[in-house]
């Protein structure tokens, strides 16, 4: 089980992060990025707990979910993923990716998630060791690495994240997986150019996708 075919090698997929489009407009903003060749959608979840900040719920998925068409992953950055999966899946997202330094078991909630009819997510923050996620990389369909700590918009991008997403590659290769390898933090063009070298397959960018004049000309520099 996949999320979408594999993009062609050294060109990514793009995916807008919604934290940074202006929800006075959002419908808006949805429409423009599909409008742009967005692949999918990033809601990015956040609790006040595991990370500083407070972003939104199943509910505004629920709208998000009513007003694209595209795939749309949550991710999920919140200390109990396992009690929320249910309510995320109802409100129609198609992926749900969980960090591997939540307060949950990993095992048990990526089976869920999966049984829920979803795309099974593992995340891991720049300071997390790419050992940590090892176990589960044969039940995973998409693969985060962050390349910012998460919990805030706009941060510079760290370049660790490039080493794990060459080793994630050769991992896949070497144990004749499929899952996605996935990026977020700091992306612009100079950076997804360098995260596409590597071996990523999506491309998460938030304020320098939304905050283009030309978002379409944006996107298709992300691609590759």
């Amino acid at each position: 089980m996949n999320w979408l075919p594999r993009p062609a090698e050294g060109t990514a997929w793009v995916v807008p992060s919604l934290l940074s489009a202006d929800f006075a407009n959002l419908q808006a903003d949805v429409a423009d990025m599909t409008a742009a060749g967005a692949d999918f959608l990033h809601l990015d979840v956040m609790d006040g707990h595991f990370v500083p900040n407070i972003s939104f719920g199943p509910f505004i998925c629920r709208f998000v979910r009513r007003i694209s068409d595209l795939p749309l992953d949550a991710h999920l950055m919140i200390s109990h993923a396992d009690q929320y999966l249910a309510a995320f899946a109802e409100a129609g997202v198609d992926g749900l990716t969980i960090h591997i330094e939540a307060e949950a078991e990993i095992g048990p909630t990526l089976q869920r998630i999966g049984e829920l009819g979803l795309k099974r997510g593992i995340s891991l923050n720049p300071g997390t060791a790419l050992d940590d996620i090892l176990p589960w990389l044969d039940q995973v369909d998409l693969v985060l690495v962050m390349s910012v700590q998460p919990g805030f918009g706009g941060q510079k991008f760290n370049p660790v994240a490039l080493d794990k997403i060459a080793e994630l590659k050769q991992r896949r290769a070497a144990g004749g997986l499929d899952f996605l390898i996935n990026v977020d933090g700091g992306i612009n063009d100079q950076t997804g150019a360098e995260c596409r070298a590597a071996g990523a397959d999506v491309l998460v960018s938030g304020s320098w996708l939304f905050g283009a004049t030309d978002r379409a000309e944006r996107v298709a520099l992300l691609r590759g």
